[in-house]
């Protein structure tokens, strides 16, 4: 092993002034380490929808009932709050993790080379929306969970998971012009899609906020709106999602398009159909919080399945020398 650099006083005045162009002048990561940083992010966007549904499931959404301590007294959960304080601290304490997973993206992303702007934009975007979504969830406590800014909580970790999603996806890609690997009515079916699924998004978090599942088992607000109807309005725009998909993938096999838009909208396929099974079974079963918890976990995966249909209907080369492109799997231009 060579012998570890000295540290001078200059060094660490330029660590202090900008650590990230310190970090990068130093250390350069490897594609897949950049594409593992850009994947563990995505992952800790979807555990933390995961762990916040834990949340309002067991009813501990107060079981820290103030921010940004737990208590008035305590920074922390005491013993005393029982195992609603915990979890509710531990869902919090969670987004220290996923703070650290989007720093770690953020660095590996700057310090590509060469310096990739677009990708370290996505995430610093992760970044801003994490730290926005924690004094929304703040605020959410502070109301005493009201069901319009729970509904907000959870459309801005949608929004979240987006973001990674993008990043994820260019993390594996060149920066090369974009090029259409359909035409342009597809192109258009599918963008109708992304709204559709995004709609079914917004509309699920209508049914959450007048349903039965508060997040405490004190008496807590729910939306004036009719359960059963906004409940039969999401189903109809399940279907009409898992319509536009199938109609999706025989339009592209019609015009042989590439495997990349067929495996991705095959994906997504499948899992609305496991979500729309999750979604009967709960319904007819009265809601049980291990079916609504699987429920909320698939919406996530309904939602980057969409985007990742949306992005394989380009490609993006790698223009630079010595970039390696992606493998001959992950390469959407081949044709089938």
């Amino acid at each position: 092993m060579g012998r570890v650099p000295k540290l001078t006083r200059a060094d660490a005045v330029a660590a202090a002034r900008n650590p990230l162009a310190f970090i990068a002048a130093r250390w350069t990561p490897t594609p897949r380490t950049v594409r593992r940083a850009a994947f563990a992010a995505l992952v800790m966007s979807v555990l933390i929808v995961v762990t916040g549904g834990a949340v309002r499931l067991t009813g501990s959404g107060l079981g820290c009932p103030t921010w940004p301590k737990c208590t008035d007294d305590s920074l922390t959960a005491t013993s005393e709050m029982g195992l609603h304080g915990a979890i509710e601290f531990g869902n919090r304490m969670l987004t220290y993790v996923l703070c650290a997973a989007v720093g770690w993206a953020i660095i590996a992303a700057r310090s590509a080379k060469p310096y990739r702007r677009g990708l370290t934009r996505l995430g610093w975007a992760q970044f801003w929306i994490v730290m926005s979504n924690a004094v929304l969830g703040g605020i959410v406590v502070l109301v005493g969970l009201n069901p319009y800014t729970v509904a907000a909580h959870f459309v801005a970790t949608s929004a979240l998971i987006a973001v990674a999603t993008v990043m994820w996806q260019r993390a594996r890609e060149g920066d090369g012009a974009a090029r259409p690997l359909a035409g342009k009515a597809v192109q258009q079916l599918v963008w109708f899609l992304v709204a559709a699924s995004a709609l079914l998004i917004l509309v699920g978090t209508v049914v959450t906020g007048a349903g039965p599942h508060a997040g405490d088992s004190s008496e807590v607000e729910r939306m004036p709106v009719d359960w059963e109807n906004v409940t039969k309005l999401h189903a109809v725009l399940a279907w009409i999602v898992v319509t536009l998909t199938f109609a999706l993938w025989f339009v592209l096999k019609a015009v042989d398009a590439p495997k990349g838009p067929l495996n991705r909208t095959r994906d997504l396929f499948l899992i609305l159909l496991a979500q729309g099974v999750i979604g009967y079974v709960q319904y007819f079963t009265d809601l049980p919080e291990i079916l609504v918890g699987l429920h909320m976990f698939g919406s996530a995966l309904v939602w980057i399945a969409t985007l990742r249909v949306l992005l394989a209907l380009r490609e993006r080369p790698h223009e630079e020398i010595g970039i390696p492109g992606p493998t001959a799997e992950a390469a959407v231009g081949t044709r089938a």
